[in-house]
């Protein structure tokens, strides 16, 4: 299988930058990687162009208007330009672990979709790591150690690897520990659910919604704890006015059967008037 790695950035280019670093070590010719830009402005843009790591795989650049927080816009844009089989969605300030890439190859199952878990690293620590002091995939047990002793790092089992698929699948929708940041799911079961729904307005939930309407397709949830870790890079939290009325919109749609975005891939259309512009990097 082709997998595309479609990664949502915006305006965090020395982030992004950490997170691309990991791939290109990872990624090899069946792979692909997709830079989903929610509209950052030109100087980061030209910060990711000169600075960008060396791939063996395709890298496109997808940038729309910046119209506010539209996340699940950019990740269905990178979606629809994307020509993989299977789709794993990152942050951009999420590094993937050194075994990322063959943890996800190796979890993939049909009628599943997999759940990544994520270690949260401090302000401190993720200083260092976009200022290239240090590399996260190359430290030692002693390091991570000292870490959660110094509050550096929330957790100590991404030490830990589980190989097999033994407790990993969940049956019916669970909302707890679901994050777009770190999901990856077949691209036939995406666009049969018409992607994450852009009437999401503002932070929060889109990705409970995308999850919620594949439970209701018949896709598993597969946990992919111990295996497909990232380290999330510290940064402010956003702004979470719409949070209670997105919940609230999740928590109606529970009570339903609906599997289709309300807008969603099919309703993308790409012309002169759509602020888009996808450039090849690698």
């Amino acid at each position: 299988m082709k997998i595309s790695f479609i990664v949502l950035t915006y305006n965090r280019t020395d982030a992004l930058l950490a997170v691309l670093r990991s791939l290109a070590g990872q990624c090899g010719a069946g792979h692909e990687v997709l830079i989903a830009d929610d509209g950052s402005n030109p100087q980061q843009v030209d910060l990711l162009y000169k600075n960008c790591p060396a791939f063996e795989c395709p890298v496109r650049h997808v940038w729309h208007r910046d119209t506010g927080f539209t996340a699940a816009a950019a990740r269905n844009l990178g979606a629809h330009l994307s020509t993989g089989d299977y789709l794993v969605f990152l942050d951009g300030d999420c590094v993937p672990n050194k075994g990322f890439v063959k943890a996800q190859t190796r979890l993939a199952g049909k009628g599943l979709f997999v759940n990544g878990s994520r270690v949260l690293l401090s302000e401190r620590l993720t200083a260092r790591v976009v200022n290239g002091e240090i590399d996260l995939l190359r430290q030692p047990a002693v390091f991570w150690w000292q870490a959660r002793l110094q509050g550096d790092s929330n957790k100590l089992l991404h030490m830990l690897y589980w190989p097999w698929s033994l407790f990993r699948v969940k049956q019916g929708f669970k909302w707890h520990g679901i994050r777009s940041c770190n999901l990856a799911v077949w691209r036939q079961d995406f666009v049969a659910v018409n992607g994450f729904d852009e009437t999401f307005e503002g932070w929060g939930h889109e990705d409970a919604d995308l999850v919620l309407r594949l439970s209701h397709q018949g896709i598993q949830r597969k946990n992919g704890f111990l295996a497909t870790e990232v380290y999330h890079l510290w940064h402010r939290e956003s702004q979470r006015d719409q949070e209670s009325v997105n919940k609230q919109k999740v928590l109606q749609r529970m009570k339903t059967r609906l599997v289709q975005a309300e807008k969603g891939l099919r309703e993308i259309e790409i012309g002169h008037d759509t602020s888009v512009t996808v450039t090849q990097l690698h």
